[in-house]
């Protein structure tokens, strides 16, 4: 099979393309061609040893995809070969970069007719992000008044639009360009982070949902109130440390299962949450999806076509 890989840490020119071994189905596996596979933040950052040091190469990036079932492993009742699915790689699995990929059948949903291939790639990782960020870790409730930074992104665009079905006060930071696009997505109030501080702008929060990382995270604890809680994906595997005794600092555990999938396909056919922007690109040009997205100004999603 073709695949984008890496066989050293580095800077997006590390990333080559050619041929890797076909995967082959296990106990409760299931083997996809892939049709269509998203780039998200973590890739550039594994790719570029921000998360730690690789031993074992080759290694294919990718943590979520979209394709078709072409093996199925013994034990796998609930799938055949043929059916549409989609999913996001098992903590710890990544391979997604590649025409095909082997997963546990158990975590992965039957992709809808309503989706393509591409929109369910691009939905995958950054709903299941803000689902388990918004809905489960900072419990968000109806009435309350949250602050998502960076709300532009695949994953904040995607809070948005849950903050505002569950009936929250949503504010967000963003470029000026992106103020229209995020006024459509509901949100409330948007604050241009180029013209003006938010620690000037937003009080008394319940929660703040983080997307940003670095001091815009730290900063993030002076807009709540007391008892608020504040949720970070962009800090690292640990939250960062309160400095308030009166605030929460959380950091989401990003599961893997079916129910959030099909909580993903449920929110978008009922017209809650609509796919973001997509920008495509062929998977033998990996080093310039990883350009765009570690300048980290895209809006939407990138997704590489693989079929």
């Amino acid at each position: 099979m073709k695949a984008a890989y890496i066989e050293t840490q580095g800077g997006p020119e590390v990333l080559k393309y050619g041929e890797m071994p076909d995967p082959v189905a296990g106990l409760g596996e299931v083997v996809v061609d892939i049709h269509a596979a998203s780039v998200n933040g973590a890739d550039w950052k594994v790719r570029a040893g921000h998360y730690s040091e690789m031993t074992e190469f080759p290694y294919i990036l990718g943590r979520d995809f979209s394709g078709v079932v072409c093996e199925v492993g013994e034990g796998v009742e609930d799938l055949t070969i043929g059916d549409a699915v989609f999913g996001v790689c098992d903590v710890g699995q990544e391979g997604a970069y590649a025409e095909k990929i082997v997963m546990k059948a158990s975590i992965i949903a039957n992709k809808p007719d309503s989706l393509s291939h591409n929109q369910a790639a691009a939905l995958s990782l950054t709903g299941l992000t803000a689902l388990v960020s918004i809905e489960d870790t900072i419990k968000l409730q109806p009435g309350e008044k949250i602050l998502i930074q960076g709300g532009a992104g695949g994953v904040a665009s995607f809070a948005i639009q849950i903050a505002k079905h569950i009936g929250a006060r949503v504010i967000t930071t963003a470029s000026a360009a992106n103020i229209d696009y995020l006024r459509s997505l509901g949100a409330d109030e948007i604050i241009d982070y180029n013209a003006q501080d938010f620690t000037e702008i937003v009080s008394e929060c319940d929660a703040v949902f983080d997307t940003v990382g670095g001091d815009v995270a730290q900063r993030s604890f002076d807009v709540l109130k007391p008892g608020g809680r504040a949720a970070f994906i962009a800090s690292g595997p640990k939250a960062p440390e309160s400095p308030r005794a009166d605030a929460q600092s959380l950091r989401p555990a990003v599961g893997r299962d079916r129910l959030h999938l099909e909580r993903i396909v449920e929110l978008f056919e009922a017209g809650v949450i609509r796919v973001p922007e997509i920008s495509t690109y062929p998977l033998s040009e990996a080093v310039a999806a990883h350009r765009v997205s570690e300048g980290r100004h895209l809006r939407g999603k990138l997704v590489f076509e693989v079929r």
